[in-house]
């Protein structure tokens, strides 16, 4: 990656806190950061330090309390959740830990879905997507028949349908074997080399030791050093 290579993900100081009668937690406390095009890089932390906070805010999936978000130059913190879904549509591939997928759509179709979202469009065949994650002979599968890991792979498929300029992954490889996680992770490096900005929270020291830098998060905060 370029030392002028353009930021497509940009925070400013973000808050997250959430109520629970009289208890305040604290999700997030102050956290910046910027993703460049052509990087990627791993969220690294224990449970509970907020790197799934942080995705979700950064998706425009929850709004933080305090801070700011933009994508690709634009405003995503603060607007309506239909202008923050056109954004997400044009702009993010997401991969949750759940709900990536539709549960009355087979794969091939739930890939097809996420592209008719979006005026985008992919170059690559919907075949030559689930080939490489090793999922061509479980296309026409519903979710329900899915195993956790093939479930994984096509929630990345669903992410990788519009080679979005954007990839968000929470625990992308966390229900993979060794092979499968390779796979994954070829994939990943494969968009961010094609240009995309590519963020992956991970428990996994194998992802973060492919990733380009690694931030890592305490108590909702960026660690020093």
């Amino acid at each position: 990656m370029g030392v002028a290579a353009e930021a497509l993900v940009h925070a400013t100081e973000l808050y997250r806190f959430y109520h629970a009668d009289e208890e305040e937690t604290f999700a997030l406390r102050g956290v910046s950061m910027e993703l460049h095009a052509g990087e990627l890089v791993a969220v690294t932390g224990p449970s509970g330090s907020g790197k799934s906070t942080l995705l979700a805010c950064l998706a425009g999936l929850d709004e933080p309390d305090g801070g700011h978000v933009r994508i690709a130059g634009h405003r995503l913190t603060r607007r309506s959740e239909s202008e923050r879904a056109a954004l997400r549509a044009r702009l993010i591939g997401i991969l949750l830990q759940s709900g990536n997928l539709v549960e009355h759509l087979s794969v091939e179709d739930n890939v097809r879905l996420a592209r008719a979202f979006t005026s985008r469009r992919s170059g690559q065949n919907i075949d030559d997507v689930l080939d490489r994650l090793g999922l061509r002979e479980r296309r026409k599968a519903t979710p329900s028949t899915l195993s956790g890991g093939e479930s994984a792979r096509a929630g990345l498929a669903v992410a990788l349908a519009n080679q979005p300029p954007v990839l968000f992954a929470d625990e992308p490889t966390g229900e993979l074997d060794e092979a499968n996680e390779t796979r994954v992770m070829a994939l990943l490096r494969e968009r961010a080399a094609e240009g995309a900005a590519v963020l992956v929270a991970t428990h996994s020291q194998r992802v973060a030791g492919a990733a380009d830098r690694v931030i890592e998060l305490v108590d909702g905060r960026v660690a020093d050093g």
